[in-house]
């Protein structure tokens, strides 16, 4: 018998950075999936070098606790989209309390974001909702001029997913935790020659 995932937490903590052991709320939404803890520590570790001064765009952004935990840990800035407006004011609220200023929250599809003039970022979250089957998509939309040079794109997905990414998405590291893969892309800089 397949066991009921329990629901999200009400609260996740921040692990490390300025912000570290700082809660932020999860509010009980459907379909909401935070990153564990033991996932979002091994994603910074991997991103340790990087994330000094990178900005960053966390779509899909839920909870912000992957945007929230890069500023943490000396990202410049963080835009996070979120279609959902409970979840949009959620993220508002828990960034007003920490005292983030360096952030904005565009409650918006991903898609409609994507749509409008693009904007070079240095990092990129992309965990969408699992049901969705988003990532493709928004992996090409993303790939027109929303990454910066050399941009990494961290993605999360079922592990059974199959994935058709951008051939200048480079494959740098990943992991597995349960039915849950977890990736780190970096997008290859453009050939001078081409």
């Amino acid at each position: 018998m397949k066991r009921e995932r329990p629901g999200p937490p009400g609260k996740l903590r921040i692990v490390a950075g300025n912000l570290r052991g700082s809660k932020i709320s999860v509010p009980d939404r459907p379909g909401l999936r935070p990153t564990p803890d033991r996932v979002r520590e091994t994603l910074f570790n991997w991103l340790a070098p990087i994330i000094e001064g990178a900005r960053c765009l966390d779509l899909f952004a839920g909870t912000g606790a992957l945007g929230i935990e890069a500023i943490s840990r000396g990202a410049a800035f963080c835009t996070f989209v979120e279609s959902d407006r409970a979840l949009a004011r959620s993220i508002e609220e828990n960034l007003a309390r920490l005292k983030v200023e360096n952030a904005r929250v565009v409650a918006l599809d991903a898609a409609a974001v994507l749509g409008g003039t693009p904007q070079p970022f240095d990092l990129v979250f992309l965990d969408p909702p699992f049901g969705a089957d988003l990532w493709n998509e928004t992996a090409r939309r993303l790939d027109s001029g929303w990454l910066a040079p050399g941009a990494s794109i961290y993605v999360e997905s079922p592990a059974d997913a199959e994935l058709a990414l951008p051939p200048s998405w480079h494959p740098h590291r990943d992991g597995q935790a349960g039915a849950v893969r977890f990736s780190l892309y970096r997008r290859a800089a453009a050939d001078p020659l081409s």
